[in-house]
């Protein structure tokens, strides 16, 4: 069983929500198990940004692409970017069972697993050990996004990033999980609509633990420079006002910066020069836009800061290759063909 959340319209100048907003972004909550050791699980997701989060207990989590198995206790939650693999287990050096026959319809939303391992025959190592506690509660889920959520998120996180319960944001994170448990596995009246809820607070308050945790190793974008106190003022005067005609001087003094190091602090931390920044956001605002038949594209290149419809047109066309006329009947064709890219019904399988 899978619920989603869609957020709504964020405050000006909250360049977080705002994404949240353009790339449509639904926390979708599958389910989740109870472990006890020895287990091991092998996942394959389908999603592309996924969430896992330990409740209670302990596990490893070893990702396709990761150096090495990362030990997850109570409260942490792991976000996964674009990985393929997943195996979650109570010692790493066990053989995984695929988890798939275990979760989806008709089973259980918190599924029990007890004597897996004794089922298919596999046992620790001698070089590992599984980390204490009688049992493991772990909740799983997914981020849907759009494509430009595809864009803006997936492309400013690492493929892992470990939130720790020992984040500022940790005790929230914690008392949402134990909501979250709650919610699916007592199925009270009202527990849909709760769920919802919590669902989108679990998403916030990751990421807004990601923006702590370690941005060095984030790779260049918004997210990176967002994480940045000097340029975070510059970065919400730009989504404040995107139409507004910013020169690099007024960005560099929000910043309390010279001009040329504000230049050079940004372009390395989002990956281009301000200005470009500012561009590659009107036209994501433009994106969003163009999906209403109701907006008209002069009005929408006047908000934008353009001089006129044509010059917007154009600066459009640049970006995508099409123009924004052209844009919005190819995503109305798109929509009315294509099915979409993470469907509600998908299972617990696809998400822990």
């Amino acid at each position: 069983m899978s619920w989603r959340v869609q957020l709504s319209a964020p405050a000006p100048g909250d360049p977080l929500s705002e994404a949240l907003t353009l790339s449509e972004a639904r926390s979708v909550i599958s389910g989740g198990f109870r472990a006890t050791a020895p287990w091991a699980l092998q996942f394959w997701p389908q999603a592309r940004l996924k969430l896992a989060a330990v409740v209670s207990g302990a596990c490893w989590l070893t990702a396709d692409g990761a150096r090495a198995p990362l030990l997850l206790g109570a409260g942490d939650v792991a976000v996964l970017n674009d990985v393929k693999s997943v195996q979650l287990a109570s010692d790493p050096g066990l053989v995984p069972a695929e988890a798939a026959p275990m979760f989806g319809p008709g089973r259980e939303t918190i599924v029990q697993i007890t004597s897996h391992h004794q089922e298919h025959g596999a046992a620790p190592t001698e070089q590992t050990k599984a980390p204490a506690g009688p049992s493991t509660v772990i909740i799983g889920g997914h981020v849907a996004l759009n494509a430009t959520g595809e864009e803006l998120l997936l492309a400013a996180l690492p493929p892992l990033t470990r939130i720790s319960a020992e984040s500022t944001e940790a005790p929230v994170v914690q008392w949402v999980l134990d909501r979250l448990l709650h919610e699916l596995a007592a199925e009270r009246p009202g527990t849909h609509h709760a769920s919802h809820q919590y669902a989108q607070l679990l998403l916030v308050e990751v990421l807004r633990s990601t923006l702590t945790a370690s941005p060095e190793s984030f790779p260049a974008g918004w997210l990176r420079a967002l994480a940045d106190p000097r340029l975070a003022p510059a970065l919400r005067h730009m989504h404040a006002e995107p139409g507004r005609r910013w020169h690099l001087d007024e960005l560099a003094q929000a910043a309390a910066m010279s001009r040329t190091n504000f230049s050079m602090r940004f372009r390395e931390a989002a990956g281009v020069p301000p200005l470009t920044y500012l561009h590659h956001w009107r036209m994501h605002i433009a994106e969003r836009a163009l999906l209403h038949d109701e907006v008209l594209i002069s009005s929408l290149a006047s908000s934008l800061g353009y001089a006129s419809e044509s010059a917007f047109s154009n600066a459009f066309k640049r970006t995508h290759g099409y123009s924004p006329r052209s844009y919005r009947a190819k995503i109305h064709a798109r929509q009315q063909t294509e099915a979409s890219t993470i469907p509600d019904s998908q299972g617990a399988s696809a998400d822990i």
